[in-house]
């Protein structure tokens, strides 16, 4: 039978070819590694570990309805801060009037394989109800930007997906699959159409955002035989199947998603698994203790309830914005000491610890995100950008206390 053996070798170019230099295939101290299915990697594994985690449901067995984020392949264009602005692009891009080259050039727009501006512009312009299209984008973490939601501009609108979310009672979990052994495993949840790069880039290594909404609407517009089909819960009947057997009931689709997004916040889910969550969906363990389900489900409840901004906690402000001057973001500066972020020379946010300061979600350093985007854009602090800043804070402050307390809650790992 064929064995397969692995070695790590650390350090510099150098380092490495003096390690080569002085040892051959004989004196190497190799590991014997036993790649399996369904990835054979040709890395060491824990093994037991491994086991434990594959009996967890994988996420896109539980949710089939999933897809990455939009992409557009022109964010400038397609999203902005301003709903005023979004308009104004789109009125122009309809105009007619205007050049093709005109536009191509204001709004810097260059065509690709798939995307001719000539076409887009006449489909744009002979839609009748067009204005049905603008929505709301969560661009990253915290950050929701105005969108516009068509396919002529927007290349990937990934529509199988993002269409249970327009305009609709629904809430999506969104998680990434990092890349890169410098990023973890996270998860967020919104309400909102997710970009593909809402808690992770993809390009830096920190993986794409994927998304699954929590229930899906029947298309009324293809089907009117579906007219007053009622909304279904986007769990798949093997899944539904089991979690009753585990519990001897089925619980509400809400506690279903609180539940998984408890699991997924806990510090020792992410740990213990770390290896596993960076090469595969995320899997879901589940419990037979009907008391340990309700009480993860309900800490769950709460942090969703706090990444949505409805938590009464955020009436609550343990931050302030002080200094004198005019609120635009020119520099993104933390003192650690004084435990403050300045925008600017003079203005800052007073009252942000460093662990709140470094707290990520996926790749983005979330405090820090939020204000180096405004500084790109050259944006100016009104009074609800300071407000929802500061109320970042209380999230971010709220949410690693609930992660510590999901970890007291969990008994013993694996989860029974």
């Amino acid at each position: 039978m064929t064995k397969f053996y692995h070695v790590d070798i650390w350090g510099s170019r150098e380092d490495k070819y003096s390690y080569l230099n002085e040892n051959d295939f004989t004196t190497i101290e190799w590991k014997e590694i036993f790649p399996t299915s369904p990835f054979y990697l040709f890395i060491p594994q824990n093994q037991d570990l491994l086991a434990e985690y594959n009996q967890g449901w994988k996420i896109t067995d539980i949710m089939p309805v999933n897809s990455t984020g939009i992409k557009t392949h022109r964010d400038h264009f397609a999203l902005d801060f301003d709903a005023d602005v979004i308009r104004k692009r789109i009125e122009d891009f309809r105009n007619l009037n205007i050049n093709d080259d005109v536009i191509a050039q204001k709004y810097r727009l260059p065509e690709t394989c798939e995307w001719k501006i000539k076409e887009k512009r006449q489909l744009l312009a002979n839609l009748l109800n067009w204005e049905k299209y603008f929505t709301r984008c969560i661009y990253r973490p915290f950050d929701i930007r105005y969108y516009y939601h068509h396919k002529d501009i927007v290349e990937r609108p990934r529509q199988e997906v993002m269409k249970h979310l327009l305009e609709k009672d629904n809430i999506a979990l969104f998680w990434t699959r990092p890349l890169s052994p410098n990023y973890e495993f996270s998860v967020l949840a919104d309400i909102n159409i997710p970009h593909q790069c809402v808690i992770g880039d993809k390009m830096s290594g920190a993986g794409a955002s994927y998304a699954a909404p929590l229930y899906i609407y029947p298309d009324i517009e293809k089907d009117q035989y579906n007219l007053f089909t009622e909304r279904t819960p986007n769990f798949s009947p093997n899944f539904i199947s089991e979690i009753k057997a585990k519990l001897g009931y089925i619980p509400t689709p809400e506690q279903i998603f609180y539940y998984a997004y408890g699991i997924f916040h806990s510090p020792t889910y992410r740990q213990r698994y770390a290896e596993y969550l960076k090469i595969d969906f995320p899997r879901l363990p589940l419990t037979s203790n009907e008391q340990l389900f309700k009480n993860l489900a309900k800490k769950g409840e709460e942090l969703v309830k706090l990444h949505l901004m409805e938590s009464q906690q955020l009436n609550h402000l343990i931050t302030k914005y002080q200094g004198e001057g005019d609120n635009s973001v020119t520099e993104v500066t933390y003192k650690p000491q004084q435990q403050r972020v300045y925008i600017n020379k003079t203005r800052y946010f007073e009252g942000i610890t460093p662990e709140i300061w470094g707290f990520k979600i996926g790749g983005y350093q979330v405090l820090d995100k939020w204000l180096k985007d405004r500084k790109k854009a050259k944006r100016s602090l009104f009074f609800d950008d300071i407000l929802h800043y500061q109320k970042i804070v209380i999230v971010l402050t709220a949410t690693l206390n609930i992660m510590e307390e999901i970890d007291l809650i969990i008994p013993k790992w694996p989860i029974d």
